[in-house]
């Protein structure tokens, strides 16, 4: 569908009908679908429609997990006087609008949403159409959609114990079954040959994100040599048009060193790594801590400082170390980092630390929510 149509071939055939808000990234994304899958998993005649908007992942990630996806106008809020602040009470008048009429098509029993720009106009459309609703949060400071949308139910749920909103739930973060399940320890093996890597090697995993760090990337070239004297082996995922090349072009190449720009499957990253090194996102955060992975996380430098409030309840656990991104210099990494990785008693202190704050179950606590809202007990 269109965004001007605002409406879904989605038709209510089961009980009960949920529909899903939330998109732009992963990290809605993720979670959004954790949450389908544990709905559908306890109720497998549950009719599930997800709304995003026509811009983002979730086009290509929500239809590629086997549910519809319906779109509504993308409405961000500016920041300063603008010729878009003027039109921004008609373009969110239509994307209301556009969600009432998705939420009533679909004969909703409950709206869940996981923030983004689209959630806004889901929420408030909810409201209107007297249809329950469930609030994730993901990141320890809330964002703008979910600060508002807790103020419309008492149906609220975060990922981070601190994150301040009203009368919420600590459910954790839901996630793929293969990372919550994972079993760090039996699976070690194959996912070093998985990855290519040697298997008695103290391992260092390095990543950015889905989009790479070139902070952390500098960082990592320069302590290259260092670690490899250490007898570290280094799987570097770069992210992608980001790999480390030699002033002539080639890749760079050091005994140990593996670089790749991603992997299809973070589950074998976190068997196989003895240490993740990582910026301090929300889903990173929640999947080191439910896996027990000790990390050492560099927030992103810019921002509204989030990474570094999502990885604060870890730290202060003991699960993981965290260090500005200024800080982050090859100085710092290369007397930092093999201590670590040598150090077997400290490795395991941590990993028992994040264990202690992980939660595998996250997505059936949710659909134990969104059943609840529906007045349904599964």
């Amino acid at each position: 569908m269109t965004e001007a149509e605002g409406t879904s071939t989605f038709m209510k055939t089961h009980e009960p009908s949920v529909v899903l808000a939330g998109g732009g990234t992963a990290g809605h994304i993720s979670p959004l679908l954790a949450i389908a899958g544990a709905i559908r998993e306890q109720a497998p005649d549950a009719g599930i429609l997800a709304v995003g908007t026509a811009a983002g992942m979730e086009t290509r990630l929500v239809p590629a997990a086997g549910y519809e996806l319906a779109t509504i106008e993308r409405v961000p809020f500016p920041r300063r006087p603008s010729l878009d602040l003027l039109k921004l009470p008609f373009r969110f008048g239509t994307a209301v609008k556009q969600a009432r009429r998705i939420i009533e098509g679909a004969g909703a029993d409950v709206v869940v949403g996981v923030g983004g720009y689209v959630s806004t106009p889901m929420y408030i459309a909810a409201k209107l159409a007297k249809v329950p609703l469930v609030i994730h949060e993901a990141n320890a400071r809330p964002g703008l959609a979910n600060r508002v949308g807790a103020r419309l139910t008492d149906d609220v749920a975060v990922a981070f114990r601190s994150t301040k909103l009203p009368d919420a739930t600590w459910v954790g973060m839901p996630m793929r079954r293969e990372i919550s399940t994972l079993d760090r320890s039996a699976a070690r093996a194959a996912a070093r040959d998985r990855l290519g890597l040697e298997q008695d090697k103290p391992t260092l995993i390095v990543t950015g994100g889905s989009s790479g760090a070139a902070s952390i990337n500098r960082t990592i070239r320069a302590s290259l040599e260092k670690f490899a004297a250490a007898g570290i082996q280094t799987l570097h995922i770069t992210g992608k048009g980001k790999e480390l090349r030699e002033p002539d072009g080639s890749l760079v190449s050091v005994p140990g060193y593996h670089q790749v720009e991603f992997v299809d499957g973070m589950e074998n990253v976190y068997a196989a790594a003895d240490l993740l090194l990582a910026r301090a996102g929300a889903a990173t955060v929640c999947e080191i801590a439910a896996v027990g992975l000790p990390a050492v996380l560099v927030p992103l430098p810019h921002g509204n400082g989030e990474q570094a409030l999502n990885a604060a309840d870890l730290v202060g656990a003991g699960g993981a170390v965290m260090v500005k991104d200024a800080d982050f210099t090859p100085d710092w990494a290369t007397a930092e980092l093999p201590a670590l990785l040598q150090d077997g008693n400290k490795l395991q202190a941590m990993a028992t630390a994040a264990a202690g704050l992980g939660i595998r179950d996250a997505d059936t606590r949710m659909a134990a929510m969104v059943f609840q809202a529906t007045g349904r007990q599964q």
